[in-house]
């Protein structure tokens, strides 16, 4: 169950809001500007391609996003909520109602089969219907053939689509996917892009997509350019 204070009041409100979002981190050469003051607006059901040189602050500003990495500077808004100054228990609940998240690299639990990996972020909310709403999301992706197995038993295409089936189980309100094909052969990563647009279509899940594809950047509605820390470039491709 949703604790109140996460509850949106206004469904037409933005998905993802950042107001003046800076980000500073210190290293051995002293202190480094990772994010110089982003504003962004990303309403809900859009589907957003991140582009940028290496280095560019896409990587950071999803995680901002995600409330993994918190701000030096500004809000972060999602879902109507300011997740800004929330602890981590707090960020931690809101994730699990709001966000789902995929990685280049999968992040499954080797020793859990794929129903249990998709399974596991239900469980944790206390879903009474945990395993058939695994099973039904991994028919989804088409591995209902695959529900048993672990992931040292499964291709790496259809590891990521055990990946894509565990972000969309709790019916995320966003789902933040950074270079999700990055580890795939061409034809793999197609077929596992394929599945998460037709995914954030029926569902209506706003998506924020980091590629380096200039073709997996066209298929969504808008394409954010990122270079030195801010936005350089904010255009609708469709």
């Amino acid at each position: 169950m949703i604790d109140p204070q996460f509850m949106t009041s206004a469904t037409s409100s933005p998905a993802i809001e950042l107001d003046d979002i800076h980000l500073r981190l210190n290293s051995d050469a002293g202190e480094v500007n990772i994010l110089r003051g982003i504003n962004l607006t990303i309403k809900r059901g859009e589907a957003v391609g991140l582009v940028g040189p290496s280095g560019s602050g896409k990587t950071s500003m999803l995680m901002v996003v995600a409330g993994l990495e918190r701000p030096t500077e500004g809000n972060v808004r999602i879902a109507d909520n300011d997740i800004t100054h929330l602890n981590e228990d707090k960020l931690a609940l809101f994730r699990r109602e709001h966000t789902g998240i995929v990685f280049q690299n999968f992040h499954l639990v080797p020793t859990m089969t794929a129903l249990e990996n998709v399974a596991l972020p239900l469980e944790f909310a206390g879903r009474a219907n945990a395993f058939d709403a695994a099973r039904d999301q991994l028919c989804a992706v088409g591995l209902d053939h695959r529900l048993e197995h672990y992931p040292g038993q499964l291709s790496g295409g259809e590891q990521q689509r055990v990946a894509l089936a565990r972000a969309f189980v709790t019916e995320p309100t966003i789902l933040l996917a950074d270079e999700p094909t990055g580890n795939l052969d061409g034809h793999t990563g197609e077929t596992v892009m394929d599945l998460l647009f037709d995914l954030h279509q029926r569902k209506g899940t706003t998506l924020l997509l980091i590629t380096h594809a200039p073709e997996l950047a066209k298929r969504c509605s808008r394409t954010l350019t990122m270079a030195d820390g801010n936005i350089i470039a904010d255009a609708y491709t469709s």
